[in-house]
């Protein structure tokens, strides 16, 4: 559909972003008969994020991860292709990047988080040339295939910042990816891997902790857990890693570095009334549990804004959404939210060309499968076909119709 030219001043439902949560959050709201939905969502084009990962490790292209974004605006919603740069709560309006005010009855906050290449010295400079690259940028993915593919010897680095990011498997699913391209290659031992996780384990759960353990062990990959990549010289090739345990820093030479950056909440979210205080990375207060804001209760957030104790992916959205909807629905009728999230996540963690772990679980860390019959903690090749061709089914034609 085409985007509205002229909206009224004032929209009974107002969702800003119209990724993931935007779309399935306005998909279900028109399901349930919510007439006056409006979408505030700048971008032309609507990427299907977890894709990126395979599209890095040259097993799928990246034009499988895209549509246009007045492909999957759901009938009857009204767009306005414009970017957010304010809320009020208190006077409950959002002011856009064209000056235009718009009042609301309910706000629903989905703007997704920003990447920020600057967060690391050098990074933004060295990104994209060089031997530096990035599955976080659809436009990279496909450079860090190349760079993977054209690679027989020298050293691999794969980091990950400190601080919530989107899709927390990623960072290590590239960097397993490459080391199983380079076995089959018989390149393997030619090439010194080495992964940077700020985490004093690499995963929180145990049962996924032990098994990446044993992959990364498998092949001969150098884990430095608890330290991060703090510095880059993109013109010397060369990388500081940090051990924030014991305050060492160390430099590495290296021949590719796939770089995924620090990330946080949109500046004007971060700087305004609707910020979590206890987050530093400025992402919005929710209830963990009705994902309204505490202080301002016709406000919701769901999604990588959220200031959520659980992984930031699709599956976490997926649960989200409906939560979201039921708890706004009842308080247009006049009735208590009762809705609520247990904090479900799912990461799926590729170990191999066509291996894959599922790894669902809760706030409590504790794992909760959706496929109870198959065990989904040890490496899986119908896992992996679940992944590269079953979730982006269902993404497109299940979640962003409010279907599932």
């Amino acid at each position: 559909m085409a985007p509205a030219s002229a909206a009224p001043s004032h929209h009974q439902v107002l969702i800003v972003g119209g990724g993931t949560a935007g779309i399935t959050v306005a998909a279900r709201l028109r399901r349930a008969g919510i007439r006056h939905v409006t979408l505030l969502e700048p971008s032309e084009t609507h990427w299907y994020q977890p894709l990126w990962t395979l599209v890095g490790g040259g097993q799928a292209p990246l034009r499988a991860s895209l549509r246009t974004e007045a492909d999957v605006i759901p009938p009857g919603v009204r767009w306005l292709r414009e970017r957010a740069t304010a809320v009020d709560p208190t006077a409950r309006t959002v002011t856009t990047a064209s000056g235009r005010v718009l009042s609301y009855g309910r706000l629903v906050l989905a703007p997704g988080l920003q990447l920020d290449w600057d967060g690391v010295p050098g990074l933004s400079a060295a990104l994209g040339h060089g031997g530096v690259s990035s599955n976080y940028r659809p436009d990279l993915a496909p450079l860090t295939w190349d760079l993977i593919r054209r690679m027989r010897s020298g050293t691999a680095v794969f980091t990950m910042p400190s601080g919530p990011v989107k899709c927390g498997g990623a960072p290590q699913k590239i960097a397993y990816l490459a080391a199983d391209h380079w076995r089959k290659r018989g390149v393997l031992g030619a090439i010194r891997t080495i992964l940077v996780l700020p985490e004093p384990a690499m995963f929180k759960v145990p049962v996924f902790d032990r098994a990446l353990t044993e992959t990364a062990r498998r092949y001969g990959i150098e884990v430095r857990l608890s330290s991060e990549m703090t510095r880059l010289d993109g013109a010397a090739r060369e990388a500081e890693i940090t051990d924030h345990g014991t305050g060492k820093t160390e430099t590495v030479h290296y021949d590719l570095l796939h770089a995924v950056p620090p990330q946080r909440a949109p500046e004007w979210l971060a700087d305004g009334p609707l910020a979590d205080p206890d987050s530093p990375h400025g992402y919005v207060k929710t209830d963990r549990e009705t994902l309204r804001h505490p202080d301002f209760p016709n406000v919701f957030a769901l999604g990588d804004v959220a200031h959520l104790p659980t992984s930031k992916t699709g599956a976490a959205i997926r649960k989200q959404a409906p939560v979201v909807v039921a708890n706004l629905l009842a308080g247009l009728r006049g009735r208590p939210a009762t809705a609520r999230y247990n904090g479900y996540t799912s990461c799926p963690l590729v170990t191999a060309r066509h291996k894959m772990l599922l790894a669902e679980f809760d706030y409590e860390l504790q794992h909760t499968p959706s496929i109870p019959f198959l065990d989904t903690t040890r490496e899986r090749t119908d896992m992996w076909f679940l992944k590269r061709y079953g979730l982006p089914q269902l993404y497109f034609k299940g979640m962003l119709k409010g279907l599932a």
